[in-house]
């Protein structure tokens, strides 16, 4: 007698997906309408007004704009990386069996695995024992191990649930090995590699305890954003910035 009835249960499951929809998104709102405030230090509720004022600051903003440039190339240049290197390193780890296998593979996955402090840290004693500077490219390299992670999994997971007699069939009938990989292995894992490509871009786009490691003075835009929190004057052009990522995204 003390269970619901099936509608009520409808009604319990529906209720608790809107409020775990609300608990996620009230936040992004209330960035949204900061973002019109006309209050300066941009976090008073209800906003005394609102304002378009802030807008053309944020755009116009050239520390916004190289931040933005910079946290874009990373993102595409790390996720490239990403994709050769995670679908060859699936491709070594389902097709061949060799000594270590899965030690390589929990190695493949370690990097996101460990707290990005951890990660952020390894990755700065390491660049300062190659005796490397801190530039774009160790922001690359940073973003990199993780972002193969993503692709690796999508990767391997497609390569499980795919046949190899097709690869098979397709040697047999006289296709070269480019050939194989270009008609047959390339189009199943075609979707696999957009998602891990979406996952590592949005990793390396949103980074930002790696990136404190291994940027040197740059800035990324995450980077940014954090670093304008601590300036009350600059918030309502912080908070235009991160609606417009938002939408972007």
């Amino acid at each position: 007698q003390g269970k619901p009835s099936g509608e009520q249960a409808s009604w319990l499951l529906k209720l608790g997906s809107m409020g775990a929809l609300l608990f996620l998104h009230i936040p992004l709102w209330l960035i949204f309408l900061y973002a019109f405030t006309t209050d300066q230090s941009g976090y008073t509720f209800p906003p005394p007004g609102l304002t378009l004022k802030w807008f053309p600051q944020a755009i116009q903003n050239t520390a916004m704009q190289d931040a933005l440039f910079l946290t874009v190339r990373v993102a595409v240049l790390a996720t490239f990386v990403a994709l050769i290197l995670g679908t060859l390193a699936a491709a070594a780890v389902y097709r061949f069996d060799f000594f270590g296998k899965d030690a390589i593979s929990f190695m493949l996955v370690l990097p996101l695995a460990l707290p990005g402090i951890v990660t952020g840290i390894a990755m700065r004693s390491a660049i300062s024992l190659l005796g490397l500077p801190f530039s774009f490219w160790t922001i690359v390299i940073g973003h990199a191990t993780f972002c193969v992670v993503v692709v690796y999994n999508n990767v391997i997971a497609r390569f499980r649930r795919s046949s190899n007699s097709m690869i098979e069939a397709s040697m047999d009938l006289g296709a070269n090995s480019f050939q194989t990989f270009w008609h047959v292995v390339l189009p199943n894992i075609g979707t696999a590699l957009l998602a891990g490509a979406i996952l590592a871009f949005s990793l390396s786009f949103d980074e930002v305890i790696v990136t404190t490691f291994t940027a040197g003075n740059q800035q990324t835009l995450p980077i940014w954003i954090f670093s304008q929190m601590l300036k009350p004057r600059n918030r309502p052009i912080t908070n235009v910035t991160a609606m417009l990522v938002v939408l972007i995204t």
